[in-house]
């Protein structure tokens, strides 16, 4: 029997008595909620990927003020596979675009001139340079012009057609049934193709539909075979994925249903990234847990006092680590993006709910099953415990000890050319880049701005209470804009679409945007909206966000590390490696991005949630290896004590590592360059932090400074 003293919770969460109820009590309460309880459901809106009080956002907030919303736009755009558009194929595209603007309720657009055709966005009237009104045959009865614009070269031909959807899902359903239609009555020779911010918005969804599930199925997969190699036990590696398992699902009502109650906004991605989130941390704490439960099994003969052992000397560790990530998470709550805030405070919930279960259903639930669970190879009192060990660990921290200085001057020169990359850094991913596999609506756009006038699929919008001619005759001096024309006017609000002659997410596109507002900045209540609008507000809102969030989390990481050390320059410095890990993987992912990836820019919101990731996860990895680096300090003085908390913490550090950064990695599953990159960053950096920084420079620092690390104060003696 080992003579530690544990606390009497421990000795209850893994008592031979109570042990079955702790593990099971609480999941079949966590299967009765995912039986009973759905997830938390709201309607997206047209601000919750926007910055608040933006004037992007104002303008966004003024449309929807209006009595009747028309909805999105699809532009759906004709060219000819060969050649030019004949007269006959104009006309028979002219009959098409009726029924489509009937059937869409735009009777105005259907059956009326149309002042001169269409132009960009549904009602915006005279055709853009370079664009004519339709053949003869294209005219309707008494005069009239045909809705759909011809371009000057005859290649290609479009109409604009507002969607009408009640939700995100809708919108999906209208544009598929639209580009289908479409492609059943396209004329021979004809391709027909759907963009516009409707076609776009519905390519983005389809990203996201069935998402939860292909992201769940491969992290649950990438754990469980992680797990496997880990352990090499055909059983145990079910134990820790069970139980991980139903805590994720149950965090995913959870925090769905407090956004939900709370009016936090949440969109496809926040479920994803948390299921991400939940696996990773809480796998992280079963690694760390079942580890130090397998050295007790080996100088303990009863596996119910090994457990209450281990989780003893586990559960400062995991309840400190937990509670800062939390706490890192809610400072997203101050940040501009309504979503970004609820991605914060569902991973907050997910977090929490993470630890729970390592901490309370894991142990319980280990226990009940006997050393057996570990077989093939099952621990025995008597066998070489970590500490002792010669792994390979113990051979770096061996090597280390020797040459700290050295080592530490080698690892900081390597992480400083690693993070030399970030000066090169550019922000801002245009629409056409921002999939991994270009969809329809891209390409369409792209095959839109060959023929008709660049901003033709998004124009700049400008959104007033104010004159609506005046507005207009002051955008239309601005030099670069193509046409302008007030396409609504409802209630006192006037929306004026000008169609710019740069191409969207252009430099030139989005200085124009700067030259409209200017234009228009002495009138009341008018605000400018639009792609390159919304795209300019983000990258100047994510910029304020970094410089309000990120020194709060570095503040959060640092109180956290010296309450549970009672040290300043050991929390210090592992603040200082951690701000080293983040640069180092920003500027080694910006290389794989540029040279490997082909990636444009690095998406605005990018930056700030993998200093989240990256900052807040890789204090666990700090946390695991200083805390057992104290309490072996205690009997073995601080180089000799790092050395052995390398020894025993060195493996399941890397293996928590390598899975965290596996499952990061699973974000790339879907489409979109934002996940992706987020995935590709937190990867390299967590890779970085367990492989360099947490089992070489900071054992380097500690044993260079020797007892000043703990300063000021003194843990052995």
């Amino acid at each position: 029997m080992s003579p530690h003293r544990t606390p009497a919770a421990a000795r209850v969460v893994a008592g031979r008595r109570t042990a079955w109820a702790v593990a099971l009590v609480p999941i079949l309460l966590a299967l009765a909620v995912l039986a009973l309880v759905p997830e938390g459901e709201r309607e997206t809106t047209s601000t919750d990927t926007s910055p608040i009080g933006a004037d992007s956002t104002l303008a966004a907030q003024l449309l929807d003020e209006l009595p009747e919303d028309e909805g999105q736009v699809a532009i759906v755009l004709w060219t000819a596979d060969e050649g030019k558009l004949s007269s006959a194929v104009q006309g028979e595209l002219t009959q098409q675009a009726v029924r489509l603007l009937s059937d869409a309720g735009d009777s105005d657009q259907a059956g009326q001139a149309g002042q001169g055709g269409q132009g960009g966005e549904a009602g915006q009237g005279g055709p853009p340079p370079g664009a004519t009104g339709g053949g003869s045959e294209g005219q309707e009865g008494g005069g009239r012009q045909s809705p759909v614009v011809v371009a000057e070269d005859g290649t290609a031909a479009f109409v604009a057609v507002p969607v009408t959807s009640t939700s995100a899902t809708d919108n999906i359903d209208k544009v598929e049934d639209l580009r289908t239609r479409l492609r059943d009555e396209a004329p021979e020779g004809v391709t027909v193709e759907v963009t516009g911010p409707a076609g776009i918005q519905a390519d983005i969804g389809q990203v996201f539909d069935g998402a939860d599930v292909r992201l769940l199925g491969a992290t649950a997969a990438v754990v469980a075979i992680l797990l496997i190699i880990t352990y090499r036990s055909p059983v145990l590696w079910l134990v820790p994925l069970t139980v991980v398992g139903i805590a994720d699902r149950l965090a995913s009502i959870v925090a769905t249903n407090v956004l939900e109650l709370t009016g936090v906004a949440w969109d496809e991605s926040t479920v994803g990234i948390l299921s991400v989130l939940v696996f990773g941390a809480g796998t992280d704490y079963a690694l760390l847990l079942i580890s130090r439960y397998r050295d007790e099994l080996k100088t303990t003969e009863n596996r119910f006092e090994a457990m209450a052992h281990a989780l003893a000397r586990t559960f400062e560790a995991v309840v400190s680590s937990a509670t800062t990530v939390v706490l890192g998470l809610l400072t997203l709550l101050l940040s501009s993006i309504p979503t970004t805030r609820g991605l914060g405070l569902a991973c907050a919930v997910g977090v929490l709910i993470a630890a729970t279960f390592a901490l309370l259903v894991l142990p319980a639930a280990l226990v009940v099953f006997g050393r057996w669970v570990f077989w093939p190879k099952v621990p025995r009192v008597g066998d070489t415990v970590l500490v002792d060990s010669n792994s390979l660990w113990h051979r770096v921290g061996e090597a280390v000890s020797h040459r700290p200085r050295t080592f530490v001057v080698g690892t900081v020169a390597a992480l400083a050319v690693l993070a030399s990359g970030t000066l090169s850094i550019t922000t801002g991913l245009r629409p056409s880049d921002q999939f991994l596999e270009r969809p329809e609506a891209i390409s369409a756009a792209e095959r839109l701005g060959e023929s008709f006038p660049a901003g033709t699929s998004d124009p700049i919008q400008v959104v007033t209470r104010a004159d609506a001619d005046q507005v207009l005759g002051a955008v239309e001096d601005v030099d670069g804009i193509s046409s302008a024309r007030v396409t609504t006017s409802a209630d006192g609000i006037s929306q004026v679409d000008a169609v710019p002659d740069a191409e969207p997410g252009s430099d030139r596109a989005r200085a124009l945007v700067g030259e409209v507002r200017s234009a228009v900045a002495n009138f009341d209540d008018t605000h400018v909206g639009g792609g390159d609008a919304e795209a300019v507000d983000a990258k100047d809102y994510a910029g304020q966000d970094r410089l309000l969030i990120l020194p709060l989390i570095l503040l959060l990481v640092l109180g956290a590390l010296v309450v549970l050390l009672r040290s300043v320059v050991a929390p210090l410095l592992l603040v200082a490696t951690v701000l080293a890990t983040y640069a180092a993987a920003m500027g080694a992912s910006w290389w794989l991005f540029r040279t490997v990836f082909d990636f444009a820019a690095m998406d605005t919101g990018v930056p700030l949630l993998a200093f989240l990731f990256l900052v807040a996860l890789g204090v666990d990895y700090n946390i695991f290896l200083v805390t057992r680096a104290r309490e072996e300090a205690r009997e073995h003085g601080t180089r000799t004590g790092m050395l052995r908390a390398l020894t025993a913490t060195g493996g399941v550090i890397t293996s928590a590592g390598i899975l965290l950064a596996a499952v990061f990695a699973v974000l790339g599953v879907l489409p979109l360059v934002v996940l992706a990159q987020l995935g590709a960053i937190i990867f390299v950096g967590v890779l970085l932090d367990t492989l360099v920084v947490r089992t070489v420079l900071v054992p380097a620092l500690a044993m260079t400074l020797g007892e000043k690390f703990w300063w000021p104060r003194k843990v052995t003696g």
